[in-house]
This record gives structure tokens, sequence and C-alpha cells, in this order.
């Protein structure tokens, strides 16, 4: 069992920056693959992106590649997501995800193929 605590939201206007943090306690932080997911009022939810465990593989959405990058800390077991170039459209809830791996190279872009969630932290970007 893994804990998840999402940091760093707020407003920013478009065109600013967040970072995002995800905090981990429980079980080996560097034994999960981890991702990024996001909820928009009234809109469908979208994948943002995954990190494996061994940090070599990393997926992100086509709507935010170029603007977004995940990192992680693993001796912090902490993940980052950091968001540069922020549109309205990029406001939502964002949720922190983690799963076992079945490879250390391991990444998903279903959200159902992770186990835990985070309770998510809103992103508000204004025009």
């Amino acid at each position: 069992q893994v804990q998840l605590v999402e940091s760093g939201g707020g407003l920013v206007g478009s065109g600013g920056s967040l970072r995002l943090s995800c905090a981990a306690s429980g079980r080996t932080f560097n034994n999960y693959a981890m991702g990024w997911f996001r909820q928009a009022p009234g809109k469908e939810g979208e994948f943002v992106g995954a990190i494996s465990w061994n940090k070599l593989r990393v997926y992100y959405a086509d709507s935010v590649k170029g603007r977004f990058t995940i990192s992680r800390d693993n001796a912090k077991n902490t993940m980052y997501l950091q968001m540069n170039s922020l549109k309205p459209e990029d406001t939502a809830d964002y949720y922190c995800l983690a799963t076992t791996p079945i490879a250390s190279d391991y990444v998903s872009s279903a959200p159902s193929d992770y186990r835990f969630w985070g309770r998510g932290i809103q992103v508000t970007v204004s025009s």
C-alpha cells in the first residue's frame, strides 16, 4: 500500500508555470511506476503522463508534450510535474497515480492500470 499526496497547485496566469509534487509514503517508492491524471469540470478526464520507476521511460499526452516535464526523486519519495507555458485549458484537478510495475521500465497511459491515486489538487490557469 502507498499513500500519495499532491501539492503545489494554485492559480496562475496564461503562459505561467507551476510545479506539482507528489509525496509518497508507505512501501518503497522506487518500486512504483507513477503518473499524473487530470480532470476538468464537465470534461472527460485525461492521462497527462507517466514515469517508470527506473526513470528511463517517460510518457506524455500529446496535449502537454513540450510544455510539461515529469521527474522523480526516489531518495525523496517524490514525483514532480513541471508545467510551463500553461494554458486555460490546462485548468483541472490533477491526480497523482502509482502502481506496481511489471518491469523496471514499465509505464502505462491507462488510468485503470494504476492501483493508487492521490486525492487531487486544483490547478487554475486564467486567461
